[in-house]
């Protein structure tokens, strides 16, 4: 049997982006559901590309992947992280922001679970976050759960602080929708009481 070189490509895309699944520490279903691979076949691609290459040890998370919107709330720094992994989102084109003038910013989801090059992009976005901070608060499964969970809208969305007029990780489901992390400390007053009539 022949073998196409499309088909050749697209083969060596999938194992290309399983091995930079496998090196964000990515749970094997979420490598599986990005990659179509085989729980079998992604274990011996962990195997014999990444844990015998003996550069840094790579881990394998097992169980459930996180589901608590509430992580990206617990501290001022994760949920500044989490807003700029966010934006990173928009600018790699997995989401797609609309209403850019109004305080809530919407947000259309452009990425399709199973294909490689939103898969590909997903990576590019969590590598540059990854850059821009040192050492990271969110795992590469945290930052696959916010980008369904920006897409669902039903528990986090983003916004325009109403202090400084920053993008902001914002809660739907809080009773109150303070300021950003730079406008209302922990600790202070809510943005919208310091700012005034």
């Amino acid at each position: 049997m022949r073998v196409s070189d499309d088909r050749y490509t697209r083969d060596r895309l999938r194992l290309d982006l399983a091995l930079r699944l496998i090196r964000h520490e990515a749970r094997t279903f979420t490598i599986r559901q990005w990659t179509g691979l085989s729980d079998d076949r992604i274990r011996k691609l962990y195997r014999s590309y990444v844990s015998a290459a003996g550069s840094k040890p790579v881990l394998r998370h097992r169980g459930k992947s996180p589901r608590q919107a509430a992580y990206f709330f617990r501290s001022a720094n994760t949920n500044f992280e989490a807003a700029q992994l966010a934006s990173l989102y928009v600018l790699c084109g997995l989401l797609c922001a609309t209403g850019a003038g109004s305080k809530k910013v919407a947000l259309e989801s452009r990425y399709q679970i199973g294909s490689l090059e939103s898969g590909t992009l997903l990576c590019l976005a969590y590598e540059a976050y990854c850059q821009l901070h040192a050492p990271i608060s969110i795992s590469f499964e945290h930052a696959w759960f916010l980008l369904l969970a920006l897409a669902r809208r039903d528990e986090v969305v983003l916004s325009r602080c109403v202090v400084c007029g920053g993008v902001q990780l914002r809660d739907v489901l809080a009773r109150r929708h303070v300021g950003c992390t730079n406008c209302s400390p922990v600790g202070s007053k809510p943005a919208m009481e310091r700012a005034g009539p």
